[in-house]
């Protein structure tokens, strides 16, 4: 297994490349492109300079996150193909340079959503928090503004305003699409990318719904086991894979996270793994917490365990943290909570190997 770090690219970043590489246990990073347009190919000048970007720091770079997929994807609309060649396209050119795994989700319009980006804590540090009946008083444009003027002048992944400008045009592509539509329209999506992925040994890993349940009556098709049980099995590859996250996944009660890993990760489904945990205080009420055991409602040692009982040979970075000491940054995304946590993991990760 690889300990890798999300780093979203010089000048988005309150982290940098120099700072990554300085944590002993880090091998390489997630990458992306975020200033290309959903649904426009990656040229390849502009993936072999972040390569080398990364190459130069003594870093590796074999995992994307991510290469977001267009809402006429997975509305089903008739442009969609124009879509998904380009899709395909961008998936050459990264094979090109070595990358071996693509994460993406299949969200509609909202990628994550939360209440809160910098809830305080009673320590005195910020962290994202959701809590469901604030999200029945607004409505969507009153959240993404409120996302906007609290972003901290930093981009949030999956919030490009290019998308979200015309929000109630993408509420009306939507409007009749359930869950069973919403599923076969990524089953299409599949069926036209893993054959090139089987070609290139690249596989796509699939991120959870986040948080797993409906918010403002949009489909949520990537939230339980059954349902991710349901995509690997539409598509029987070794490129259709789940990128697994705790804090995703974990916040709801009736996700048992370890028994989820253990069940997927012994049929080598499973190709990248977040790490973060999250407390849990009530239906669809939550906020995310260090990684340590102790601080929230998911268990780190036996999610570790897990991984390890079923030889993960995969990717694993740690997911949101704190905002700690000062640091501005992207909520979830600064250097020290996210340092502090790999370190955590690691250590874990460390024992379980020497006690075998």
């Amino acid at each position: 297994m690889e300990f890798i770090m999300r780093w979203f690219g010089e000048g988005d970043d309150s982290v940098s490349l120099s700072q990554i590489k300085q944590i002993p246990v880090i091998s390489g990073i997630a990458g992306t492109l975020d200033d290309i347009p959903v649904g426009e190919v990656w040229p390849f000048d502009k993936i072999e300079n972040l390569k080398n970007k990364v190459n130069k720091e003594g870093l590796k770079l074999e995992v994307i996150e991510s290469v977001n997929i267009h809402e006429d994807i997975k509305a089903g609309l008739a442009t969609r193909d124009h879509y998904i060649d380009n899709y395909i396209k961008t998936i050459q050119n990264l094979s090109k340079i070595g990358i071996k795994i693509i994460c993406y989700n299949f969200m509609p319009i909202f990628d994550w959503i939360r209440t809160d980006l910098y809830y305080k804590l009673n320590d005195g540090s910020t962290t994202m928090a959701y809590f469901d009946e604030k999200i029945k008083d607004i409505t969507p444009e009153q959240l993404i503004d409120e996302f906007k003027r609290n972003s901290a002048g930093f981009s949030l992944p999956g919030w490009e305003n290019e998308k979200l400008k015309d929000i109630e045009k993408l509420f009306e592509i939507f409007k009749d699409v359930n869950e069973e539509r919403l599923f076969k329209n990524l089953e299409y999506f599949l069926k036209a990318v893993i054959p090139e992925c089987e070609k290139l040994n690249i596989k796509l890993a699939i991120h959870p719904d986040d948080p797993p349940w409906s918010i403002f009556g949009l489909p949520r098709i990537v939230s339980t086991k059954e349902k991710l049980e349901r995509i690997v099995k539409c598509i029987d590859s070794p490129s259709n894979t789940l990128a697994v996250c705790t804090g995703s996944l974990g916040a709801r009660e009736d996700n048992d996270i370890p028994q989820i890993i253990r069940h997927f990760g012994e049929r080598d489904k499973i190709s990248f793994v977040h790490v973060r945990n999250i407390k849990r205080i009530g239906n669809k009420r939550f906020f995310e917490t260090s990684h340590m055991s102790k601080e929230g409602t998911l268990d780190m040692i036996e999610i570790l365990k897990v991984l390890y009982e079923v030889n993960f040979n995969g990717y694993l970075r740690p997911d949101h943290g704190r905002n700690i000491w000062n640091e501005k940054a992207r909520p979830g995304y600064g250097l020290y909570d996210r340092a502090l946590g790999v370190s955590y993991l690691y250590g874990i990760w460390e024992t379980l190997n020497k006690l075998k």
